[in-house]
């Protein structure tokens, strides 16, 4: 037996070493299958076919041992094209089970795409600079237009961590004032932003401005200045408050007040001369306290006090000088009333007990003593009468002024005498004088 030969080598069918009664293999490669010829038999179906190719079909009937040689097409049932020749250079379409097509060769620049429904198409190429954009509204979902921003051409100020921004349509720039080396972000100028900033970490010691922030403390602010860590300044760069370097005081300039309240009820604050507590609102200011006390701006004396449950008390000098009690007050010294010097007293006269508490008159003609409207109930004191050079002066008293039995006041009549009259205001329109002491000399 010979060996086996490929059926398109048909010069070995007339090899001296291929008997006429050899059976030769022939291959189904398309349906997988192996059929055996005689090499007689096969020859008789090839005479007369000058060339064969490895599309040839070839049909053996494998009861009659007949063999079919055909030059027609294979079909794609058979897993051929169904077409003798295809398109040089083209691209093969698929039709089910009809026959392969080509399209045309395509032009330079083409490219295949298709719709979903129907073959394939080439769209035409675009002119110069266009781009292909996908656009859903097109057949082909797709279109070549015009770039919707300029390439870029130039890059200026190159260099390494720097932040690159664009100039125009077809150049960026390097910013030298602002710089990222994947994790600093260093900016020389002005920052604005129109959304929020939030930071995420908290701050350091060494930080000369920083803004940190942690879930415990919250937002934190971060300085160190020679005079001072922090200030905070209004819109016309005026200083509203300051953190004193390396300190925890909060330091208010003159003038600058610390508010509260929706109307700015409560005010405190220091001019160039002096400090206020200015409670300019609704309502009482309360101080609370166990045991208040006022002392000196050195801490070393007390000015008032006041316990609760106990006295309150009044300070000279470090010393208590007005106590209260449970019974009353206790006054260590002496308690001195105004008194009214008038050197000149003449027809009505009006005592201001409002203002003062002893009164001293001198007469310089006839007196009367108008009904007052100033007196306190409970007040108490003296009027002395001086007469003047002359003497002989007279005492009238208006309907207020009561005396034992209504007799009046009958004073001395030599010159320059002095007369003392004490009083008591019993009630309103009520001043009862008591018995006058005369000639004191």
């Amino acid at each position: 037996m010979a060996t086996n030969k490929k059926i398109t080598d048909l010069s070995e069918l007339s090899e001296a070493s291929l008997a006429n009664d050899d059976v030769l293999p022939i291959v189904d490669v398309s349906a997988g299958t192996t059929h055996k010829v005689r090499k007689d038999t096969l020859a008789s179906a090839l005479s007369g076919v000058s060339s064969i190719s490895a599309t040839t079909p070839i049909a053996v009937n494998q009861s009659t041992g007949a063999v079919t040689v055909s030059t027609g097409t294979i079909p794609v049932s058979s897993g051929g094209t169904g077409t003798t020749t295809l398109t040089d250079g083209g691209v093969l379409l698929g039709s089910g089970t009809g026959a392969v097509t080509a399209m045309s060769a395509l032009s330079k620049g083409q490219i295949i795409v298709g719709d979903g429904s129907t073959d394939p198409q080439a769209l035409s190429v675009g002119s110069n600079g266009t781009v292909l954009k996908a656009n859903s509204s097109e057949t082909l979902g797709v279109e070549w237009a015009s770039e919707s921003t300029g390439a870029v051409t130039s890059y200026t100020n190159a260099a390494d961590n720097r932040v690159i921004t664009s100039v125009d349509s077809s150049t960026i720039n390097g910013e030298a004032n602002l710089t990222f080396d994947g994790s600093v972000l260093a900016v020389s100028g002005n920052v604005t932003a129109t959304g929020t900033v939030e930071p995420a970490g908290d701050t350091a010691a060494g930080d000369d401005a920083a803004i940190g922030y942690t879930a415990a403390e919250g937002l934190i602010l971060t300085g160190q200045g020679s005079t001072s860590d922090i200030t905070f300044k209004n819109d016309a760069d005026t200083t509203v408050f300051s953190i004193p370097t390396g300190t925890d005081d909060v330091l208010f300039p003159d003038n600058a007040k610390a508010m509260f309240g929706d109307g700015s009820d409560l005010q405190l604050y220091h001019d160039a001369s002096n400090s206020y507590i200015k409670d300019a609102g609704t309502g009482l200011l309360v101080v609370l306290s166990n045991h208040f006390r006022v002392n000196n701006a050195a801490n070393s004396e007390v000015m008032l006090q006041a316990t609760e449950d106990g006295g309150c008390d009044l300070y000279h000098n470090n010393v208590s000088k007005l106590s209260t009690t449970a019974n009353g007050a206790t006054i260590v010294g002496t308690v001195l009333a105004t008194t009214d010097t008038d050197t000149s007293n003449t027809g009505s006269v009006t005592l201001d007990f409002a203002a003062n508490q002893n009164f001293v008159l001198t007469l310089t003609g006839n007196v009367t003593l108008a009904n007052p409207s100033t007196e306190q109930v409970g007040q108490a004191g003296v009027i002395v009468f001086i007469q003047d050079g002359t003497g002989s002066r007279t005492l009238s008293l208006g309907t207020d002024y009561e005396t034992a039995g209504g007799a009046g006041i009958t004073l001395s009549t030599a010159a320059s005498a002095v007369d003392v009259v004490p009083y008591f205001v019993k009630a309103a329109n009520s001043i009862q004088l008591g018995a006058i002491q005369k000639a004191f000399s």
